[in-house]
Order: structure tokens, then sequence, then C-alpha cells
């Protein structure tokens, strides 16, 4: 019996609208009574949601952000790796500039963990990693960065081609996202846009 998959473009699309739920923010209404796009940097993420709701939240918003970026990958199969890469970028972007929040969003830190989970799974643990560190630093942002530096090379090496085309796009939105941020950024533009870079948030906000 033949099992009939979705065409690519379905697969695709499937990803990004998955991906563009924006859980965190679901979260935060429903606890809180917090739009999160009003909370310190602005950015729709689980840091923002613990520090209006508390762990719970966080946990389950948590549990969603990276279920949702596994979805991608996993109606693509592994034995179209493109597609899944693909997938999994649209997913990252979907949460990143959701059209529920008017192109706001997060990082796609957790979605990103999820969807490396098939296509590459040290591409998850390298994120976790440096996630974790940067928690235990108390600098969020620059753990991420080391981690999106790191994911290309240790998923290149491990899973080669199909590895690498995945963790280039992952990164490359999740890196986009931390220098739009989901405002302009404000005078001097250079030095705020290295500060977004390095520290995920623009000089002066409360994280």
């Amino acid at each position: 019996m033949t099992v009939r998959r979705l065409p690519a473009p379905l697969v695709v699309g499937a990803a990004w609208l998955a991906g563009s739920v924006p859980f965190s923010n679901i979260a935060a209404r429903a606890r809180a009574q917090v739009d999160l796009r009003e909370v310190g940097a602005g950015t729709v993420s689980g840091t923002a949601l613990y520090e209006v709701a508390g762990f719970g939240p966080l946990a389950v918003a948590g549990v969603c952000d990276v279920a949702k970026g596994v979805v991608g990958p996993v109606l693509a199969g592994r034995d179209r790796p493109v597609v899944g890469a693909v997938a999994a970028t649209a997913a990252v972007v979907g949460h990143n500039w959701s059209p529920w929040l008017d192109g706001a969003g997060g990082r796609g830190v957790s979605v990103a963990l999820g969807a490396f989970l098939p296509l590459a799974w040290p591409g998850t643990v390298v994120l976790g990693l440096g996630l974790a560190g940067g928690r235990l630093c108390r600098q969020t942002g620059l753990g991420g960065l080391v981690a999106d530096i790191a994911v290309v090379p240790v998923v290149a090496r491990t899973h080669g081609r199909r590895g690498t085309v995945a963790a280039v796009g992952v990164v490359a939105a999740m890196v986009a996202k931390r220098l739009a941020g989901n405002r302009p950024p404000e005078p001097p533009r250079l030095r705020t846009l290295a500060h977004r870079l390095l520290f995920d948030h623009d000089p002066g906000d409360r994280r």
C-alpha cells in the first residue's frame, strides 16, 4: 500500500502555520492578562513569559513551541531532507514574524530545538547547551549567539550537506530576528544592532 505524502509546498505551509502560533503570548494573556510585546524588550519568548506568569505556563508553552518545530520535518519525511530543511526554516520564520502578532514574535530557539530533532539531533543538543549555559551566566542572549555560531559546523560534521542546509536556514532566521527585533532600532543604529546581535536586546532594556 502506497502512502500519499503531502506536496512540498503544503509541507512548508503547514510548518509555517504551526510555527506562527504564539503559544507564549497566548499563555501570558490567559494567565496574567499581559501582552508580551509590551513587556521589557518586547520579545514574545519563554523568558518573558516566565517573568509575568511563572514556571507552569512556561513549561506548557515551551513544550508546544518545541512541538511545532517538529511538524514540518516530520511531514517532509527523512527521504526529503531539503523539504525538511525549508520547512524547519519556515517554522522559525512563522514564529519570529507571527502574523497573529502583526509581525512580532520570539527568537525561534524553542522551535529550532524541535525542528532539529528529526533533522539533525546534535543541533538540538548544541542549542540546548547554549540556552542552559546562557541562563546559568544570566546572559541568555549571548549564550544563544554562541550556540548559533556553533550549530552549523557541528551539524555539518555529523549530518553532512543535508544537515548543513537545515542549520544554515534555521540559524539565518534566528540571527535575522535578533537584529530586526520587534521595533526599529534606536540611534545610534550601529551600536543598537551590535547590542542586539550580542545580547538579543536593546541597550537599556530590562531583561
